[in-house]
This record gives C-alpha cells, structure tokens and sequence, in this order.
C-alpha cells in the first residue's frame, strides 16, 4: 500500500492506516519543527497535534494526494501559532512583571521615606550633646576626632555618645530589618536637599 491508498483507508476510520502514517512520518515531522524551534519537546508535542488534526479532519483529505504536504503544512502551521502565543504570553508577562517592579519601587519609597522620617525623630529626641555629634558624624560627614577637637570634648566622650545614639536608633528599629548604614546615607541625603 502507498500513501494515497493509506489516505484513502485513513478517510474511512482506519486506525491502522493513521498509525502507518503516524510511524512514517513521526520523526521526520520532528526533525522539520526542530529546525526551527530547537527544542524537542516542543517539536515533539507540534507534531502529536498535527497528527491529532489529521485524524479530525480526515474526511477533508484528498486521497489523490500524498498527506506529506498536508502534514507539514498543519506541523509548521501549529508551529507559527505556538510562536505567536508565545510571544502573545511573553509580553503580556513583561507587562505584568513591569508592573508588579513599579508598584514594588512605588512601595520601596513610600517604605524608605517612613524609615527616614522615623530616623529623623529618633535623632531628634536624643540628648542636645548627642545629637549635635550624630548629626555631625552621620548627616556632615566629619571624623571622631575632628568633632572633639572641634566641640572641646575627648574622643572617648564622642565615642560614647555615637554608642548611646546608636542604642536608642537599633531599639527603635528592631521590629524592622533596616540596615541602618543605608538608612543613615539616605537621611544625611535628605538632609542635604
């Protein structure tokens, strides 16, 4: 039996007319989707549904015919739909994902800029001498030693005030998992606005 009479068999139900075509052309069909796809499994599965296609639309064949090109046809059609799908599904997930990033950066500052203002009252409510030396170190930038010689005070008092400063911010963060060198490079920039 040749093609034509597998077709005509095939228009009649025949199951094993569909599996003669089915394992004549199988691999072949595969190899064809893979030069262009480059994925097996895809290939793989574009070639199933082809078949699949064949055995509906079966009545639809013309048994003068050989099915080749008709199944190369239906496999790089299925093919061009799974691309376009793809593609469809691919910028709707760009947009979803661009989205979800901007609300995400939305939330980020509005978080940033309550941890800011939180610093700022910490640092606020801290004692006079304390403060002055936080705000000197952390907001202006100047070293340990250039703020005792510049406040007339030792270097161990300095240090001493930056420990209870830092106390009272880590006890005022604790609930969240802030890293306060972060937290203190963005209020030393808000502070310079």
């Amino acid at each position: 039996m040749n093609d034509n009479d597998m077709v005509k068999a095939l228009k009649k139900g025949d199951k094993i007319a569909f599996k003669y075509l089915f394992n004549t052309y199988y691999n072949r069909l595969v190899a064809y989707i893979i030069t262009y796809s480059h994925d097996k499994a895809q290939s793989e599965d574009i070639v199933q549904q082809t078949f699949i296609k064949l055995w509906e639309n079966r009545q639809k064949l013309d048994d003068s015919k050989s099915p080749k090109g008709y199944l190369y046809a239906i496999a790089h059609n299925i093919y061009i739909d799974a691309i376009k799908t793809s593609k469809k599904h691919e910028k709707i997930m760009n947009l979803v994902w661009e989205s979800a990033l901007r609300d995400r950066i939305e939330e980020d500052f509005e978080t940033q800029e309550i941890r800011i203002q939180k610093m700022k009252r910490v640092v606020e409510n801290l004692p006079p001498k304390c403060k002055k030396i936080i705000h000197m170190n952390k907001v202006q930038g100047i070293k340990y030693q250039e703020i005792a010689d510049q406040m007339g005070i030792s270097i161990k008092t300095v240090e001493s005030q930056m420990r209870i400063a830092f106390i009272k911010i880590r006890e005022a963060f604790k609930e969240d998992n802030v890293i306060l060198f972060f937290l203190f490079r963005e209020l030393r920039n808000s502070c310079k606005k």
